[in-house]
């Protein structure tokens, strides 16, 4: 077998604004050149076989192996397979468990723990390898990546995972309980599954024991390698890259611990929409080259460094908008993640601003109705491929549904990094509904960028095992904690921090139809739901932000 001898450029997915383009051109669309390749059929345990290719680099071997295992057609990899094989990798790409010319039914992700161990045993047999086998993807390759080192194969050494969540099914395919029809609907239309098993999938909010099978959160004390973790702030997995390295790092198997790198970038998963652009908002090199000096220090054993450097590295975004960008947006190492911070509350107030003052009213509230049939348009935020970033909420317009908070002008800087939470004072005349909150940054002008967007079913206020699942009782208040995920931003001088409250945000996430009934029914008629937000002195709700007083650069 010889090395692919073509002149085109690398398959780099560097994480920066220009991702999504470089995504779909390099994964989504197969490819258009001819290769030199071997392509074999690598034999799973049950007998079905994954479609496989196997570039070599001139000379003899052996040598160390990377691998990525794709439901976007495996010949993506001939155009980057040059880049590996100069730098001295064999380098594999395979076709998931039924895609494209692999055999087998495609259930996306639910048999990946056993066929990325046994496609990395087989490799590690092969003459080519030396046995020291990496593995990398970004997105649905990068979910491969972490379900294959879960599985703890012997022979695999390290990965380099792009975008990916801690846990696929139990808290991305849901947040808050709270189906992303957009991202997860949308991209398994997008993999050909049908519409009875998306609606199948919509209705499993409440974790059962095939999601504690399948999904990463309950394998990952297994992982037992170093893991280069790179995430995006406006990303959609962006939470799961933060947690993943938190845990590997800290908490994780003995073999990982101490040996995970981060990087948190600017960027989304696709082109930023909206006024505001992140200059080197990812990785300063490029991914490719960061991927490689990894590869280099566990597959090769050069020493270059790049364990010497401070494990995070993040980006605090600020003030951004197009031809005005703050100095302040830039790149910060530290040796952990998070920061040292001070939880602060910014309590909503009756007159509709936001302050870290406690409400002195006795007694305000705030009733909207919540039609299911005309649901709050989504405008930007951690979304696929589309509408994605920090646009303008102003674009929503004044709705009754739409309830607006904010501070005074910003007197200082407020720099915020960390995990965010929300405690919401509610009640509903309904058996069940949604909450949704935006945490916002207003700019002079009054563009509304938008930062974190999150909601939560009330059902699943407790949590989504099947002990926690309970409908409210209307009329009473109730308080919600709604998990806002994180970021790093600083809130600057001359603008406001914002939030925003409501009850829905389609077509990002599914509309509750507030009727109560079971998730798997969809013939029960949805219902308008009268919702009450409280801010007083008696049931004060805040967000709590991670208040930064001081950065190292």
């Amino acid at each position: 077998m010889s090395g692919v001898k073509t002149k085109l450029p690398g398959f780099s997915l560097r994480p920066h604004p220009a991702l999504l383009l470089l995504f779909v051109i390099l994964t989504f669309i197969p490819s258009l050149y001819a290769q030199t390749q071997d392509s074999v059929m690598v034999p799973m345990r049950d007998g079905v076989n994954l479609a496989t290719n196997i570039y070599l680099p001139d000379g003899d071997g052996p040598w160390p192996v990377v691998l990525t295992r794709t439901p976007y057609n495996k010949n993506g990899a001939d155009r980057s397979a040059e880049l590996y094989n100069n730098r001295g990798y064999a380098l594999i790409s395979q076709d998931v468990r039924g895609r494209y010319e692999s055999e087998g039914e495609n259930r996306p992700f639910e048999t990946d723990i056993e066929d990325g161990y046994d496609t990395i045993e087989w490799i590690a047999a092969q003459d080519f390898s030396n046995g020291k086998i990496g593995i990398f993807g970004t997105s649905a390759p990068g979910i491969t990546s972490n379900l294959a080192a879960a599985a703890a194969p012997p022979h695999l050494t390290a990965a380099y995972v792009t975008v990916a969540p801690d846990s696929l099914f139990y808290r991305s395919r849901f947040v808050g309980g709270v189906f992303k029809e957009s991202h997860s609907g949308g991209w398994l239309r997008g993999q050909g599954v049908s519409e009875d098993v998306i609606n199948a999938y919509r209705a499993r909010a409440v974790l059962d024991e095939q999601w504690r099978a399948t999904d990463f959160l309950f394998h990952r004390h297994n992982v037992q390698i170093p893991v280069y973790n790179v995430g995006g702030w406006h990303d959609i997995y962006a939470e799961g890259s933060l947690y993943n390295y938190v845990y590997l790092q800290n908490e994780g198997h003995p073999n990982a611990r101490g040996k995970q790198k981060l990087f948190m970038g600017a960027f989304g998963h696709g082109m930023l929409q909206g006024d505001l652009e992140y200059p080197n908002g990812g990785l300063i090199n490029g991914d490719i080259e960061e991927q490689f000096r990894w590869w280099d220090y566990w597959l090769k054993g050069i020493d270059n460094g790049i364990m010497d450097e401070p494990p995070v590295s993040y980006y605090m975004m600020a003030s951004a908008r197009k031809g005005a960008i703050s100095p302040k947006n830039r790149v910060i190492h530290a040796d952990s993640w998070p920061p040292q911070h001070q939880l602060t509350r910014f309590y909503l107030q009756p007159d509709g601003s936001l302050a870290t003052s406690m409400p002195s009213a006795a007694n305000a509230s705030k009733t909207y109705l919540f039609d299911p049939a005309n649901p709050v348009p989504t405008i930007g935020g951690q979304n696929l491929g589309q509408d994605v970033g920090p646009r303008d909420q102003r674009e929503i317009g004044e709705r009754q549904d739409y309830l607006r908070f904010e501070t005074a002008v910003l007197e200082d800087d407020v720099v915020v990094a960390g995990h965010i939470d929300m405690e919401l004072y509610v009640s509903t005349d309904a058996l069940d509904t949604d909450f949704v909150v935006k945490l916002v940054d207003i700019y002079p002008d009054g563009y509304e960028a938008l930062i974190l967007d999150y909601p939560i079913r009330a059902r699943f206020r407790d949590g989504q095992n099947p002990e926690d699942v309970k409908l409210m009782t209307p009329g009473a208040v109730e308080k919600l904690t709604i998990n806002m995920w994180s970021t790093a931003q600083t809130f600057e001088k001359g603008h406001r921090i914002g939030v925003h409250v409501t009850s829905s945000n389609y077509p990002r996430f599914a509309v509750n139809p507030n009727n109560g009934a079971a998730l798997d029914d969809v013939t029960s008629p949805a219902k308008t739901a009268s919702n009450t937000i409280y801010f007083d002195s008696g049931r004060p709700s805040a967000i709590i932000l991670p208040i930064v007083s001081k950065t190292r650069d």
